[in-house]
């Protein structure tokens, strides 16, 4: 029998996510502007190097053929000689003595100017290197200035935000090329999506009516007490058949409506509204045999209540359908940590591998079960929570729960 393959791994998980602003230590990273700061400052500090090199054999070059011009010769007799920077020439009793005392003296002079010009330049060469490496930091900082703004825009954009333009002003030069292509394509990225979201809308909107009659007439037969048993068993799977499409239909509709942003924001506690949700599931719990607990503490958002009810009543009826047979539970807690509004749903299930979990919030897609078929939902729980929580520019985390199940932690702004 063929060895069962190992289950392939996640993707590592970047450590740094642009849409949350800079890393928390900025001067670590190895920016455009830090090497180009570099670049400039290195390339002044080699020019500099090379130039006061130049300068010091060129200087020491002259100072020795005009030294070797010259020959100290003292004749005669009773000759005094005295200098302050040479005061060996007092001891001096020959004219030998002294000629030779001359020349060493006029050599330790030759040799210190040298020192004291090589000294002076190289004084003179750091300041303009502190000088060049802080000019050059401007002046990249200037020269990346568009990028910045291609930057911020970019990081609306990650946030569903595609009314974002860059509009950068200025010389026709590469980076404004640059600009103008990235508006572009966001551009047509807004079409298409914008184009995508109708077309869903609309969908949704003519699927209801149809799904509505058929639901009318199928209630209307089945209220018949004269119906045939056969006919009655048939209506009801063609009920349930319909009442699942009409959930298909309303997730769609509430996908496409949550992928945009937010703009008529209004206070909501997330404590009221996993509290309403929970009541909605109550009666399916009890059912299940599934205890609902936890501490819901005052933890206000500013956002769509009507859409972020959606988010805790999804992640609910999950953690009560996909629970284990016995003695199951569901704990849902909401507070504040951090300065953001925390809505946590744990609950005890099937284990849960954890290179499943990214696929858990794709649409129609479920643990190790069919696309459809499955009487649980219509498999868009999920990503609508996480449409949902990206509208109102937080986050949605899941993770294995040690001894089956998952915990889902919503994370967002208040």
């Amino acid at each position: 029998m063929a060895a069962t393959p190992a289950p392939p791994t996640a993707p590592p998980k970047p450590t740094w996510d642009p849409r949350k602003g800079d890393p928390p230590f900025p001067w670590l990273r190895p920016t455009i502007r830090i090497r180009l700061t570099l670049l400039y400052g290195g390339m002044f500090l080699i020019a500099g190097i090379l130039l006061l090199s130049i300068i010091y054999l060129l200087a020491a070059q002259a100072l020795h053929d005009g030294g070797s011009g010259q020959s100290f010769q003292v004749t005669g007799s009773n000759i005094d000689i005295t200098s302050e920077t040479c005061p060996q020439l007092d001891g001096a009793t020959t004219n030998g003595q002294l000629n030779d005392m001359l020349k060493q003296c006029n050599a330790v002079q030759r040799q210190h100017a040298l020192d004291d010009l090589l000294s002076r330049s190289l004084g003179a060469l750091l300041g303009l290197a502190i000088i060049a490496f802080a000019f050059g930091y401007a002046m990249a900082g200037r020269v990346l200035s568009p990028l910045g703004r291609i930057t911020r825009t970019a990081r609306a954009v990650a946030g569903s935000d595609l009314s974002r333009r860059i509009e950068l002003d200025g010389p026709d030069d590469e980076l404004k090329e640059l600009a103008d292509t990235f508006d572009d394509m966001l551009e047509r990225l807004q079409r298409a999506f914008t184009a995508q979201q109708r077309f869903v809308g609309n969908a949704s909107h003519e699927l209801r009516t149809p799904l509505a009659i058929n639901r009318t007439l199928l209630e209307v037969h089945l209220s018949d007490p004269g119906a045939p048993v056969e006919l009655q068993q048939l209506g009801k799977t063609l009920l349930s058949t319909n009442e699942r499409s009409e959930q298909l239909v309303e997730g769609l509709l509430l996908l496409a409506r949550s992928d945009n942003q937010i703009v008529e924001r209004k206070p909501v506690d997330l404590a009221e509204v996993a509290t309403q949700a929970i009541d909605q599931v109550h009666g399916e719990a009890e059912a299940k045999g599934v205890e609902i607990r936890g501490a819901r503490r005052p933890a206000v958002v500013q956002g769509n209540g009507v859409l972020l009810e959606r988010i805790a009543l999804n992640l609910v009826q999950n953690a009560v359908r996909y629970n284990v047979p016995e003695e199951g539970w569901v704990e849902v807690t909401t507070d504040v940590e951090h300065g953001q509004a925390v809505l946590v749903v744990s609950n005890t299930g099937p284990v849960v591998p954890a290179y499943e979990i990214d696929n858990l919030f794709e649409p129609f897609r479920r643990l190790r079960t069919e696309r459809t078929g499955s009487d649980k939902g219509v498999g868009l729980g999920l990503s609508i929570v996480r449409s949902v929580a990206r509208a109102h520019g937080g986050h949605i985390y899941a993770q294995p729960r040690e001894g089956g199940g998952l915990v889902m932690r919503v994370t967002l702004p208040i």
